[in-house]
């Protein structure tokens, strides 16, 4: 058995499976694997793979292609979703599902319908991990908050599971095309930054200046005043249900969100 370990990236898994597929091993004799593996199997080749944005390119447009949009768009979430090390011990690798997935796909002659074969363990494993993504990337949608900050840069801070720049960003690249805007995921460590009538770009945060984000402009202050006033107005005492709170409005969004008072996040 060949195992390819590849970067836990779209364009990482992407070519990863290019990789896979162009050594000429054969499909049952090859599997991927987006993570560092605990414990090495015997009688197994371990191949690293180097992530080429050019194969990872080439990837796209055949899955674009022969699977259409739609299914390349839920591909592309399964790749950006999170695994726990626990869920990477008891289900197949994402990398793997997902090569498998492309693999079945591009074997049939109308692949585009491949998710709905959820009787394939790889195909309902990438599955569940692109609703996973999907679903937590349109949460957001709703529940991000941007706040301006002294420069004039819109800044918003989100701590997600799943790895969701990719899509807020170019969400909000189209909603906002002329504003410039930072996109903080503090879980990763990571940003999508914004530059007015440019697209956007994912960086890493490693050298990002936190105490800058505090500082909002006076009428971002004056916003979260009239906000927070207008929240607690409409509010019925009597009708206060945190659990059900809880059910609509998942509790890890909530200490982002600058409508809701430190006593609600016990």
């Amino acid at each position: 058995m060949y195992i390819f370990i590849c970067e836990d990236s779209i364009d990482g898994i992407f070519t990863g499976i290019y990789d896979a597929w162009a050594s000429g091993y054969g499909h049952e004799n090859v599997a991927l694997t987006a993570y560092e593996p605990e414990n090495y199997m015997l009688f197994c080749e371990y191949i690293r793979v180097q992530t080429d944005f050019g194969k990872s390119g080439k990837v796209a447009r055949t899955l674009r292609r022969h699977l259409g949009e739609e299914t390349y768009g839920e591909l592309c979430q399964a790749a950006l979703a999170f695994e726990n090390s626990r869920s990477r011990r008891h289900s197949m690798d994402k990398a793997d599902a997902i090569y498998k997935t492309v693999v079945l796909a591009l074997s049939r002659k109308d692949g585009s319908k491949i998710l709905q074969c959820l009787g394939e363990p790889c195909v309902s494993r990438t599955f569940r991990l692109s609703r996973s993504m999907g679903n937590e990337a349109h949460h957001l949608l709703g529940f991000l908050r941007f706040r301006e900050l002294e420069n004039g840069v819109l800044f918003a801070q989100i701590t997600p599971k799943n790895h969701v720049l990719e899509f807020l960003g170019e969400h909000f690249s189209d909603r906002l095309p002329e504003e410039d805007f930072m996109i903080y995921d503090a879980a990763h460590g990571q940003a999508a930054l914004h530059t007015k009538g440019k697209g956007f770009f994912i960086t890493d945060t490693q050298d990002l200046d936190e105490a800058g984000l505090s500082r909002i402009s006076g009428e971002e202050a004056e916003w979260q005043r009239l906000w927070k006033g207008f929240f607690d107005s409409i509010a019925i005492e009597a009708r206060k249900n945190p659990k059900l709170q809880g059910q609509n409005l998942p509790k890890r969004f909530w200490k982002n969100m600058v409508e809701l008072e430190p006593s609600l996040r016990a």
